[in-house]
């Protein structure tokens, strides 16, 4: 492995979130099959169904939830929150053996998966705080990226080797372990303080969120991609048992070996991206990955299917979405000062969830009701339709620092003296930040521009 994507790990607090991230993944993949087996037992033939129900609910905890917590993060101590979470879905994951009836799941589902919204965009939001080096940062989302793929890897080959002599309930208590353990390295590092200079209302940050993505350029193309990045990982995750079992009639090793095929390739842009991100901007990696993608369904039309193909095919897809999934917290990070960086990280985690929402059942109709060919050509034009829109979005001289000119304001908030504040004091207003009215003479000046009080629409 590259050494220099590990040089994230030598910071202390960097690793034991690390680790918190990795154990939390590990044991959430053995509930995955975990989950699946108990379906089975509760339903049998039906079970199916209900896991698609459980992934909905899952989605729809994701959507509405993330939001509601990246508003309400800036008056929470941040190492509280995290170490309650973990407590809490340790808790609500132990009750799953006691399960004997569907809506049961549903309800779990819904409570366990809304705590995870809670914590995750926290967690992400965290990380540039603790490293901010931004080649640091780089190679601690391709670390990120590595953890996910090797979850998706690792978690059922230890489900089948645990499973040979134990029941499936003993993996979510598994699971529980690892929310524990990742609550025990988070509490064993000092971590900083994120999003507790604003004080705005609750209702304020839950907008200024959304308000972000749609008056921040770069932002308008990532929900974009966001869609194409959906549309790629649910034709896999939905159609690979189609495409292996009906269309090839192979078995399930081989349904496997197709969803090993799609992180393997992902894996290898994590390991390779670091060093392209030194030479290429976020923006150019990440529409490369889109017309990677767009030239890959592309051939899946025009190519008879093989499983020989069809490896290549979900590995060149893998590397097409790591392309634009790993930068974006760099994204995130370059479009919001860190105050607000929970709400960002909060509107990303839920717009790219709400992506997966319309993606699943539009896969699952493709996977079911229509041969490969269709589907990679209704999938190819899709993806084509959201890069398009990204890259009219995002403009191509994305400038971080601009010119521009400010309006004389009247106005009060908590602050420090910053570029936009130069005013005299009386005394009385003590050390800051602190919060008094303050007057802003009209000036005109450059300097990095987020969306934020002082400037609610992008510059022109």
């Amino acid at each position: 492995m590259n050494s220099s994507i590990m040089t994230p790990l030598r910071d202390a607090t960097y690793r034991g979130l690390f680790f918190a991230q990795s154990l939390s993944l590990l044991g959430t993949g053995l509930s995955s099959v975990a989950l699946a087996l108990l379906a089975y037992q509760l339903v049998g033939e039906q079970a199916g169904y209900v896991l698609g129900v459980a992934l909905a609910i899952k989605m729809v905890a994701y959507v509405g939830i993330a939001p509601l917590a990246g508003a309400l993060a800036p008056r929470l101590p941040t190492k509280t929150a995290l170490i309650t979470l973990d407590g809490i879905r340790a808790l609500l994951v132990l009750l799953f053996p006691f399960v004997d009836a569907v809506w049961q799941i549903y309800a779990l589902m819904f409570m366990l998966n809304a705590a995870s919204a809670c914590f995750t965009p926290l967690f992400q939001a965290l990380i540039p705080t603790v490293l901010p080096d931004e080649a640091r940062y780089t190679r601690a989302l391709s670390l990120s990226r590595l953890a996910y793929d090797l979850e998706n890897l690792l978690s059922p080959a230890l489900a089948a080797l645990l499973l040979v002599s134990m029941s499936f309930d003993t993996l979510f208590v598994l699971n529980a372990g690892g929310f524990v353990a990742s609550a025990l390295f988070v509490a064993t590092r000092r971590l900083p303080m994120i999003g507790r200079v604003q004080d705005s209302t609750f209702m304020t940050r839950l907008h200024r969120g959304l308000f972000t993505f749609l008056r921040t350029p770069r932002l308008r193309g990532l929900m974009a991609l966001n869609v194409a990045v959906a549309l790629i990982g649910a034709l896999v995750i939905v159609t690979t048992v189609n495409r292996v079992r009906d269309d090839l009639g192979l078995a399930d090793t081989q349904v496997a070996q197709a969803m090993m095929a799609f992180g393997a390739g992902s894996m290898l842009i994590a390991l390779l991206l670091p060093a392209a991100l030194a030479r290429f901007n976020d923006r150019t990696v990440m529409l490369s990955g889109g017309l990677l993608a767009i030239v890959t369904l592309a051939g899946g039309v025009a190519l008879p299917l093989t499983f020989v193909g069809l490896l290549a095919i979900w590995a060149v897809l893998g590397m097409a979405n790591a392309l634009i999934q790993t930068p974006v917290g760099r994204v995130l990070r370059r479009s919001s000062a860190e105050e607000d960086r929970p709400g960002i990280f909060a509107g990303q985690f839920a717009l790219s969830h709400a992506g997966w929402l319309l993606a699943y059942p539009l896969a699952g109709w493709l996977g079911s009701a229509v041969d490969a060919s269709v589907a990679f050509m209704v999938l190819a034009v899709l993806v084509a339709l959201t890069v398009g829109v990204a890259a009219g979005c995002w403009p191509r001289r994305d400038l971080t620092v601009l010119t521009h000119s400010h309006s004389p304001m009247q106005h009060e908030h908590t602050h420090v003296h910053d570029a936009h504040h130069q005013h005299a004091h009386e005394g009385w207003e003590g050390p800051e930040p602190h919060r008094h009215p303050h007057y802003h003479e009209p000036i005109r000046h450059h300097h990095a521009v987020v969306i934020d009080l002082h400037h609610p629409h992008w510059p022109t």
